[in-house]
């Protein structure tokens, strides 16, 4: 475990909590400062718990298209946990998610630094946690889920692993359909807009729509780009 004080010029000290390095050869870095934490891959941020708002509305919208009174739901990304805490609340004391992570760090990073962001989600009785690649995974399932949402990386556009584009192309689409029951849906967090992804979903039979979200709730700033897609 690294650890160490960065200072910028008139900023409160940044915290470097821990870092490791991704499969894919990228350093990850956890960092603090007054309370916000972020996460960054080769010094670029990928995320930060000051804004999380299009990761919920993401949860929102994938929920708000199951009609089903006990749903399965798939998280594909761990994060800070603020997509799994949006599932978390959308669900029935009935329905299951399940969360699957890739990189052990990020576990690790939520049990022991991270969880109290989002009211500890790993802990719920109602999720499981899948340490692997979701694309492994969601290849294992077959009609098993009433929504699956990809919270990877950044997007369609992978960052921090190449490994992860695999899932927004026609085989990694076409593992998806499969794995999703009938009237299932598809939720897909981008940071920024992706025709070529839009058009790969409806050559892989899907209907879409692409909504554009704010990344902080009622808030100026960046918006991210959350895709709806049904089979």
């Amino acid at each position: 475990m690294a650890s160490g004080i960065s200072y910028g010029r008139g900023m409160k000290p940044q915290v470097l909590i821990d870092q490791a390095i991704t499969p894919d050869g990228k350093e990850l870095v956890l960092y603090e400062r007054d309370g916000v934490y972020a996460i960054r891959v080769d010094g670029l941020e990928l995320m930060s718990s000051r804004a999380h708002g299009s990761e919920e509305v993401m949860a929102e919208l994938a929920l708000a298209e199951i009609s089903t009174s006990s749903p399965s739901v798939l998280v594909g990304g761990l994060g800070m946990g603020f997509t799994l805490k949006a599932v978390l609340d959308g669900l029935p004391p009935s329905g299951a998610a399940t969360v699957a992570e890739l990189l052990p760090e990020i576990v690790r990073w939520n049990r022991d630094h991270l969880g109290h962001l989002a009211g500890d989600p790993l802990a719920d009785p109602r999720v499981t946690l899948v340490e692997g690649d979701v694309g492994d995974f969601i290849v294992s399932r077959a009609n098993a889920f009433d929504a699956i949402l990809l919270d990877v990386d950044n997007g369609p556009t992978a960052l921090t692993d190449r490994r992860n584009a695999r899932l927004y192309r026609d085989r990694g689409l076409a593992s998806i359909r499969r794995a999703l029951r009938p009237r299932g849906v598809l939720a897909v967090w981008s940071a920024s807009p992706d025709r070529e992804f839009e058009r790969a979903l409806r050559r892989s039979g899907f209907t879409v729509r692409s909504e554009s979200v704010r990344a902080r709730r009622a808030a100026k700033g960046p918006k991210h780009t959350v895709f709806i897609a049904r089979a």
